[in-house]
């Protein structure tokens, strides 16, 4: 079992990297590497693709690297691997990004990438910090987590999706705010797993022994 965290130069993965390996051993799930190989995504049995910055860049630098682009969708579409995508990793999964320039994503899980904008002034962007999840359905990412559970954010941008039932799990930053997202063999975060204690390790260890 291999699980392939995406390096298309976007984002720190080392502490994604160790929350990974350390839950792969934990629970089983063989073999987590960082990598910037096309042949190792193809072949990998999971992907992960993070991402730090703003969507444009980071929708750019992965279809730059046209190879490691073709070969994670040819495994999530045609041999339905299971795919997480983190923080700017998930956002890149919308129809389309507003942040600065329109910007069209990679359009797995319908919907727009918007800034936030709190109904309450008084609240920063970015959201930045711990929050309480509310879970919207069931799902076996969410096994083991709870409502009122808190993870970590840091973001000025939020997903807001098309099909409410792909809304997996929110946050309240006066408004809601996705958290979750899910659709077949696609799930996106839009907090650091890697950065959120004992839930995000959970949530890890879920999705490496996610069988969609």
């Amino acid at each position: 079992m291999l699980t392939a965290i995406i390096d298309y130069e976007s984002g720190n993965l080392h502490s994604a990297e160790k929350a990974f390996q350390r839950m792969a051993q934990e629970v089983g799930a063989g073999e987590v590497v960082v990598t910037s190989d096309a042949d190792v995504v193809a072949r990998a049995d999971r992907l992960v693709l993070p991402g730090d910055g703003a969507f444009p860049a980071c929708a750019a630098e992965l279809r730059g690297h046209k190879g490691i682009y073709d070969a994670m969708v040819e495994a999530v579409e045609e041999k339905g691997r299971p795919f997480l995508g983190i923080c700017v990793g998930m956002q890149l999964l919308a129809t389309t990004g507003h942040e600065y320039t329109k910007t069209d994503g990679i359009g797995w899980v319908q919907g727009d990438v918007l800034k936030i904008e709190p109904k309450d002034p008084t609240l920063k962007v970015p959201h930045m910090g711990w929050n309480d999840l509310v879970i919207d359905h069931p799902h076996p990412i969410l096994d083991g987590i709870n409502s009122g559970d808190h993870v970590y954010f840091v973001h000025s941008y939020h997903f807001q999706v098309a099909n409410p039932a792909e809304r997996l799990a929110y946050v309240d930053y006066a408004g809601d705010v996705s958290a979750v997202i899910g659709r077949d063999n696609v799930l996106g975060m839009q907090f650091h797993p890697e950065k959120s204690q004992d839930v995000g390790l959970r949530m890890i260890a879920n999705f490496l022994t996610w069988a969609p």
